[in-house]
C-alpha cells in the first residue's frame, strides 16, 4: 500500500464520501490492543467500527501508548496493584513514515503506525509514536503512559495528537474536508491548520468538535506560559494566539474553550449533556453552535446474537438457556480472579465502569445496615460483582476500590473483579440481569456501559443522567431514579436521596419481579433489548455525524 497517497481501502458509500480525519487520545476498537482507559476510547472503537460497517471515508488518528493506561493487578491482600507492562504488536504495520514535530524547542521524531481495516473491521486507524532509537529518552516518554501525570508531558502528549496528527494527514495527502476533534486533546492542530491555511476562518471550515465533559472544571487547562514554551501554539506569538482564542488576559489556555471557538459546529453526547454544554459555555463570546448526538456502542461487537435470535422468535426457553450458559461462563472468570463461585440461578447486579468519585461505586454499601439485610436476604437472594479501573494517580477511586475489596470478603456473594478492559466488559454484561450505574446527576455527560449491557440481556438499573433519559421508560425498558430538585440539595443530601431511591426500587420492584413475575421481568429485558438497538446502535450515530455535524 502507498501510504503516501492515502485512500480508504474498501468502496466508499456516496452519502459517506466526505474525508474526515477522526482524533482521539484512545480508541478502544479489541481486547488486544490496549489503548484507552474508559469510555472516550470505547466510543471512539465503535466509532471506527460503524464506519467500516457503513462505508464511510474515514480514518482515525491516535497515539501507541507503549505501556497502555495500565495493567491492574493485585497486591497480596486482593488490593489494587497499578503494573506498566510494555506491549508488542505484531498485527501493527509499519507506514514507513517518519517526519519531526517541535517540543520544547526540541525536534522530536514521530513514526505512523497502521491498523489494517480488515484485522478488527474498523475505519482504518494510525497510532503515533515517539518511542523509537532517534529520540532521546525524554521524548520517547511521551508516548509511554495514556494521560501521563506529569503536566510537562500530557501538554507534550497533546501537541503530538494534535500537531503530529495534522501533520501526518499531510504525509499521507489524504486532504480530508473536516478534521473531527474527539474531546479537546488535539486542539493544538488549529494552530498547525492556522499556520498553513492563514487564517482562522478556513480553520473553522475544517474543523468540527465533540465535547464529552459536563462542567467546566472538567475541562483541561494548561498555564499558557507553559503551552508557548512547549511549542503548543506552533511558534504563533502569544499576543496573536491570545486574539485568536479570545483568551485576552487569561492566564490559563482552556482547550475546550478554544475547541469551540476553532469549531464550525461543536456536539455534546447526550440530550441533556448538549443543553448542559449550551448553558455552560454560552457566557463565552464568539463559540460555535453546540448541537447533540447521542453516544451509542457497536451492536455488531457488542451484542449476543443468540440472545437475539430467540428474542425475536419469541423463543422464552431458548433465551432463557443461552442467558443462563453466558452467566455460568462468566462466573468461572469471576470466580478464577476471586474463589466466588455464583449460581446462575441467583440474581446478579454489575456496577462496572472507570472508578471516579462522581460515579459512586460504593454508594449501595454507605448504608451498612441495609447493604447486610440486601446481602443476606433468604427470600430474594443477591449476587454483585464490582470491577473498573480508577486513575493510577487518583487516590480516592483506589481507596475506594480497595474498600470494597476488603468488604468483598465478609461476602461469599460479592465480588470485586480486576482487569476490565474489553473482554472482561463483555462477560460482566453476559452475567448480569441488572446493570447498575449511580453517577451524581448530572455529571455523567452521556455514558454507554449500559447500552452494551442491554445488547446482553441485561436490565439498565440508574439514575436518571445522561443517555438514560432518552432511553428508559421505568417498568418497561429498565429502571431509573425519579429525578429531585438536585440544584437545590447539598452533595449529601442528594447522595442520601439516591440511595434510599435504589433501594427502594430495588427491594420493591426489581427483586419481586425478577423472582416471583419471571414473565414480566423477560418482558422488560426484551423491550430493552430491542429499544437499544433501535436508537443506541453507533451507525446510528455515525450516520449522524454525516448529517449534523460533517454537514
Amino acid at each position: 500500500m502507498n501510504f503516501r497517497q492515502f485512500n480508504v481501502p474498501y468502496p466508499i458509500e456516496k452519502k459517506y464520501e466526505k474525508p474526515v480525519a477522526y482524533f482521539s487520545m484512545e480508541f478502544a476498537v479489541h481486547q488486544p490492543l490496549k489503548i484507552y482507559s474508559g469510555g472516550l476510547g470505547y466510543l471512539s472503537g465503535s466509532h471506527l467500527r460503524s464506519a467500516y460497517e457503513l462505508k464511510q471515508n474515514l480514518i482515525g488518528v491516535g497515539i501507541l501508548w507503549k505501556y497502555g493506561y495500565y495493567d491492574q493487578a493485585r497486591n497480596q491482600d486482593q488490593t489494587l496493584q497499578i503494573q506498566w507492562n510494555e506491549k508488542l504488536y505484531s498485527f501493527l504495520e509499519d507506514t514507513g513514515i517518519k517526519y519531526q514535530i517541535e517540543i520544547h524547542g526540541h525536534p522530536v521524531w514521530v513514526k505512523a503506525l497502521y491498523l489494517n481495516p480488515e484485522t478488527f473491521n474498523t475505519a482504518p486507524l494510525f497510532l503515533l509514536t515517539t518511542d523509537i532509537p532517534e529520540n532521546d529518552y525524554v521524548s520517547q516518554t511521551i508516548t509511554h503512559r495514556l494521560y501521563d501525570a506529569n503536566v510537562a508531558t500530557k501538554v507534550a502528549q497533546f501537541i503530538l495528537l494534535g500537531v503530529g496528527g495534522a501533520k501526518l494527514i499531510d504525509e499521507l495527502n489524504f486532504n480530508p474536508a473536516l478534521y473531527h476533534l474527539n474531546e479537546a486533546h488535539a486542539i493544538s492542530s488549529a494552530f498547525y491548520l492556522y499556520k498553513k491555511y492563514g487564517s482562522k476562518e478556513e480553520v473553522k471550515k475544517r474543523m468540527v468538535f465533540t465535547t464529552h465533559t459536563p462542567e467546566e472544571a472538567g475541562n483541561e487547562k494548561h498555564e499558557m506560559h507553559l503551552c508557548e514554551k512547549m511549542g503548543y501554539f506552533c511558534g504563533i506569538p502569544l499576543e496573536e494566539v491570545r486574539q485568536l482564542t479570545g483568551m485576552i488576559d487569561d492566564d490559563k489556555f482552556n482547550h475546550s474553550l478554544a475547541a469551540l471557538r476553532f469549531a464550525k459546529y461543536a456536539n455534546g453526547v447526550s440530550k441533556l449533556h448538549g443543553e448542559v454544554s449550551r448553558e455552560m459555555w454560552n457566557k463565552y463570546e464568539d463559540i460555535c453552535e453546540i448541537t447533540y448526538i447521542t453516544n451509542a456502542q457497536n451492536w455488531l461487537y457488542w451484542s449476543d446474537k443468540k440472545l437475539y435470535r430467540a428474542m425475536e422468535e419469541k423463543d422464552d426457553a431458548t433465551f432463557a438457556d443461552r442467558k443462563f450458559y453466558l452467566k455460568k461462563r462468566s462466573m468461572e472468570i469471576v470466580a478464577d480472579q476471586t474463589g466466588k463461585l455464583f449460581d446462575p440461578n441467583v440474581f446478579t447486579m454489575v456496577w462496572a465502569r472507570r472508578f471516579a468519585g462522581y460515579k459512586r461505586a460504593e454508594l449501595l454499601t454507605r448504608d451498612e445496615n441495609r447493604f447486610k439485610a440486601l446481602m443476606n436476604n433468604k427470600k430474594y437472594p443477591v449476587q454483585i460483582i464490582w470491577a473498573g479501573k480508577p486513575y493510577p494517580l487518583d487516590y480516592p477511586a483506589i481507596s475506594d476500590f480497595n474498600y470494597l475489596v476488603n468488604l468483598s470478603k465478609s461476602y461469599n456473594n460479592m465480588a470485586v473483579c480486576i482487569g476490565y478492559e474489553l473482554t472482561l466488559s463483555k462477560q460482566l454484561k453476559q452475567v448480569s440481569d441488572v446493570w447498575l450505574n449511580n453517577p451524581r446527576v448530572p455529571r455523567e455527560a452521556s455514558g454507554t456501559s449500559g447500552m452494551t449491557a442491554a445488547m446482553s440481556g441485561s436490565v439498565n438499573f440508574s439514575t436518571n443522567d445522561g443517555w438514560i433519559r432518552e432511553f428508559i421508560n421505568h417498568g418497561e425498558n429498565g429502571f431509573v431514579v425519579p429525578i429531585a430538585d438536585y440544584d437545590n440539595m447539598s452533595v449529601q443530601e442528594l447522595d442520601d436521596y439516591d440511595m434510599n431511591k435504589l433501594y427502594d426500587i430495588l427491594e420493591n420492584q426489581i427483586l419481586p419481579m425478577y423472582y416471583d413475575e419471571p414473565k414480566k421481568w423477560k418482558e422488560i429485558v426484551y423491550n430493552g433489548m430491542k429499544d437499544v438497538r433501535v436508537e443506541f446502535d453507533s451507525n446510528r450515530m455515525a450516520r449522524e455525524y454525516y448529517e449534523l455535524l460533517y454537514k
